[in-house]
């Protein structure tokens, strides 16, 4: 643990991951229209786009189901995020949800169950039009999201908060089994250490995510199984230090602490692991609700994303040392005061 060399990995990509991940810009999308249905005959609809161009180009737009395509017969850029369409919708068009497709600069930006139509069609003669074909070239770019939006960004720094968090709180697991068993006030000072550093991880998880909560939930907490776990975790872990505080013999003291971190430790997977997965909850991959990966951690995201686990990590156990070495000074002080 005294080579230099890993700490500064942990430096080098946190900074990576401050420079790429902020600065890399959200692709372009479409979120918002004007009209939420579409019956025959002339339909006009607003689009608004984000991070859109449209004015830089004669951007084309369709109706996209299955196999069926109707072209507007004009779409007119007004501002760079604001595009009018025009639709002559056929009477024949089913009456299920329809896609709003726009090509412009070369990027095709859909915009999923944009519209119902009342009719009762069971479908129209013919495709009516055919769409463009998309260009190859890819963009380095993340992908925007509905709700989401530029807020996808703490993916990077909170979710990595509770990895680092876990690794800390496995790593003082370790030191108490090992203070059990060989009764050495060393492991304790190690395993109090990496609490400590754990717990300022977890108190930046509660923070990094109730703002993220703020923006897209639109509320600061919500009664949401992951959320209460986590904070229900941070109680556990602060009542740890509580219990420390309490008993005055070290020997008595650093048992009776190992003996409550291991039930922590265990009580932190099923609050982490187990019960979000069996209820009802708004965190993806919780309680039926789609991993995030599926939606939103695309190959983009996933070369910010990894790199932010291993700087988190490495800087968290660097922060442990630190704390392990501080504690070890105080521990020599208190023994020189009462020599």
């Amino acid at each position: 643990m005294k080579s230099w060399w890993w700490k500064a990995v942990g430096v080098l990509l946190l900074l990576y991951v401050v420079i790429v991940g902020l600065h890399t810009p959200l692709a372009p999308a479409l979120v918002h229209v004007s009209e939420d249905k579409l019956s025959p005959g002339r339909a006009d609809v607003l689009v608004t786009g984000y991070n859109t161009r449209f004015t830089a180009d004669a951007p084309q737009a369709w109706l996209e189901n299955d196999d069926q395509f109707v072209c507007a017969t004009s779409a007119t850029a007004e501002r760079d995020d604001r595009l009018r369409v025009v639709f002559d919708v056929p009477a024949g068009m089913r009456r299920d949800l329809s896609h709003l497709v726009v090509r412009s600069n070369g990027r095709t930006l859909v915009f999923h169950d944009a519209f119902w139509n009342p009719a009762k069609g069971d479908g129209i003669a013919g495709t009516g039009c055919t769409p463009p074909e998309e260009d190859s070239a890819e963009v380095f770019e993340f992908p925007d999201r509905s709700v989401l939006y530029e807020t996808i960004r703490n993916l990077f720094f909170h979710v990595p908060m509770w990895f680092t968090m876990m690794w800390l709180m496995t790593v003082s697991l370790f030191h108490s089994l090992r203070t059990l068993r060989d009764n050495d006030l060393e492991q304790d000072r190690a395993a109090v250490s990496a609490v400590n550093t754990g717990l300022l991880f977890a108190f930046l998880g509660l923070t990094t995510g109730s703002i993220w909560a703020r923006n897209t939930w639109g509320t600061w907490w919500t009664s949401d199984p992951q959320l209460n776990g986590a904070a229900a975790v941070t109680l556990i872990y602060l009542a740890y230090l509580v219990l420390r505080g309490s008993v005055n013999e070290m020997d008595k003291r650093s048992r009776l602490a190992a003996i409550y971190n291991i039930f922590a430790y265990a009580l932190m997977i099923v609050f982490f692991m187990v019960l979000p997965r069996l209820t009802d909850s708004l965190h993806p991959g919780k309680g039926g609700n789609p991993a995030f990966s599926k939606y939103d951690l695309d190959h983009h995201l996933r070369t910010v994303f990894y790199p932010a686990v291993a700087g988190w990590v490495l800087v968290g156990t660097w922060l442990y040392t630190l704390r392990r070495r501080a504690r070890r000074i105080e521990a020599w002080l208190d023994d020189e005061a009462h020599a």
